[in-house]
């Protein structure tokens, strides 16, 4: 009876076989996306020699199946290493990357509504008082100018590049 009790405990704290497989399918996963790094980024990580010999196979492999087997070995390998800090560092890495993209887009949104629409300097004037405004305004000029000529679209860059200094964070 005693050792029926201990059974039906140590089967209770055991994790289930669809959590094994889940926690095994999350390790495959960062080994995926530490394939996908580059090698300058990949050698900020303390991996064993073993998983990065694996890693660059990885790499060079071209048939779906044969990669397939890779990446699960990846993630067998994965299980002897604290993948904690590696998950964290991809994130913080995915997260800087987001933010920056939506830092691009706002900044790209502000300069076609300055070219497109006439009060948008006003508007902008009062959410950026440091502006230099003169600056803007012939920036803007020149970029119409310059798309109806034809000509490169130097004053269009340079309005980015200015509202890139004059707008920090998004």
């Amino acid at each position: 009876m005693q050792k029926e009790l201990e059974n039906e405990i140590e089967q209770d704290t055991a994790p289930s076989k669809t959590q094994r497989k889940k926690d095994m399918h999350a390790l495959q996963e960062i080994g995926e996306q530490l394939v996908e790094l580059d090698s300058k980024k990949l050698t900020e990580f303390d991996l064993p020699e073993i998983l990065k010999d694996a890693i660059q196979q990885a790499r060079s492999i071209q048939k779906h199946g044969a990669r397939r087997r890779q990446l699960q070995y990846i993630g067998r390998l994965m299980r002897d290493v604290d993948a904690l800090p590696i998950q964290q560092k991809l994130d913080s890495w995915r997260q800087v990357s987001v933010h920056q993209t939506a830092r691009l887009h706002q900044l790209e949104r502000w300069r076609e509504r300055l070219l497109s629409e006439e009060h948008t300097l006003t508007e902008f004037a009062q959410q950026y008082p440091a502006a230099d405004l003169q600056r803007l305004r012939l920036l803007i000029r020149n970029a119409h100018k310059e798309k109806a000529a034809d000509k490169p679209p130097k004053s269009f860059r340079l309005l980015f590049q200015e509202l890139q200094e004059i707008i920090t964070e998004v």
